[in-house]
């Protein structure tokens, strides 16, 4: 049985080649779709990571400060440091944004924080070059994937920012390559407002009655002076003492500081849940219809080969071959056919995985789970190629 599988492969060794790889292509950005999702699960993964933080305290009944957006005051830090069990709690603002200018402009996670040492909360980590922020003003670390290099200047709203430091996968659940900034400065460009709106703002305040009743004097100019100023950070990270129980202390600061509190493992399935969960349908659609695809291009080559020899088969059967062997024969050329083109796309989606914008992570569980589907599925799609063969007549063999 396999000498004569073997030897049909032989013979047709040329289409056996060209079919192979070219279904090893569509197997091979199978294989990419996955190793995006598993892309994106590492990148929220890795956010969490970054952020350095064991709770993410936000604004009141709100899933921020990644899956919405979060509005705190900037001294309510201080509080939540008097909790039993906080060991570091930092403020922290996240915007997306392009950044940089011309043809050097980027889409990036600006994240702003409070300058300081790499063990506070909120730094960025797996720093490969530079430094941390240590001034307050004017000073970036940016990821590498942003393409910007130590020394260089980026514009980021109105101001110019001079890299100071360099990290490797340090990127928002998007994916997007993450850029930290002094936290005023963070505060400022996230709330910045062009000239024209602080003027035609300012006028509105003025022209309200609310503000000039007599008896009131300095109200006014104080809601002038509050306008140019932003106390809002978009969430509190904390950071536990070792032995500390994170849903107590979640439970604390949400019982006495009103806020929102999420743990870890909270974050996680908001991330998951919320933020990954429609393009994980997507991509296990894609899957699915490239899976349907595979099956029905390797029918149709083993079903063409198949009736290419119907002759060849209808001899087997006159000497009396059984018909369990010719159903054999047919299906190991198209678990070969499947071999073929798994090793191919294994080999594609390896080469062509760095040139994607986004992370692909290509795990060998999947590459095994990836392999066994491509085995059944050309099993049954060899199923249609069998029953042919089963229905010759042995008389063709004798006929013209």
């Amino acid at each position: 049985m396999i000498s004569l599988a073997g030897r049909d492969i032989l013979h047709a060794s040329g289409k056996f080649i060209f079919t192979g790889v070219g279904l090893g292509l569509l197997i091979g950005v199978t294989l990419s779709m996955a190793g995006i999702y598993r892309g994106m699960v590492d990148d929220a993964d890795t956010l969490l990571d970054n952020s350095g933080a064991d709770l993410w305290v936000v604004q009141q009944d709100t899933l921020g400060p990644y899956a919405e957006s979060s509005s705190l005051y900037d001294d309510l830090y201080r509080g939540i440091l008097t909790v039993p069990g906080v060991a570091q709690a930092a403020n922290v603002t996240y915007l997306t944004m392009q950044v940089g200018e011309g043809a050097r402009e980027r889409r990036a996670m600006v994240v702003g924080v409070v300058p300081g040492g790499p063990d506070a909360p909120g730094q960025p980590q797996h720093l490969v070059a530079g430094r941390h922020l240590t001034r307050g003003h004017y000073e970036a670390v940016a990821d590498l994937m942003t393409g910007l290099r130590l020394g260089e200047q980026v514009r980021i709203r109105r101001n110019q920012y001079r890299v100071v430091g360099l990290t490797r996968r340090t990127v928002s659940s998007g994916g997007d390559p993450m850029v930290f900034i002094p936290l005023k400065d963070a505060q400022e460009a996230q709330f910045l407002k062009d000239n024209d709106a602080i003027i035609h703002q300012r006028r509105r305040t003025a022209a309200n009655p609310a503000f000039n009743r007599p008896g009131q004097p300095g109200t006014l100019e104080a809601v002038l002076a509050s306008q140019t100023v932003n106390p809002s950070v978009n969430a509190v990270l904390v950071r536990l003492d070792p032995h500390a129980d994170p849903d107590q202390v979640a439970g604390e600061i949400r019982r006495w500081k009103r806020l929102t509190v999420h743990t870890r493992a909270e974050m996680n399935e908001i991330l998951q849940a919320k933020l990954i969960a429609t393009s994980a349908r997507q991509i296990f659609m894609f899957l699915v219809i490239l899976s349907v695809v595979s099956a029905a291009i390797v029918a149709f080559i083993i079903y063409t080969l198949t009736l290419g020899k119907i002759r060849e088969i209808a001899v087997l059967k006159l000497i009396g071959t059984r018909n369990r062997t010719i159903a054999g024969m047919i299906m190991q050329q198209a678990v070969g056919l499947g071999i073929i083109g798994f090793m191919v796309g294994k080999i594609a989606a390896t080469l062509w995985a760095p040139i994607f914008p986004k992370y692909v992570l290509l795990l060998p569980g999947d590459a095994v789970r990836g392999f066994l589907i491509v085995v059944v599925i050309c099993v049954l799609a060899s199923l249609v190629a069998i029953r042919a063969a089963l229905r010759v007549d042995p008389a063709e063999a004798i006929g013209g």
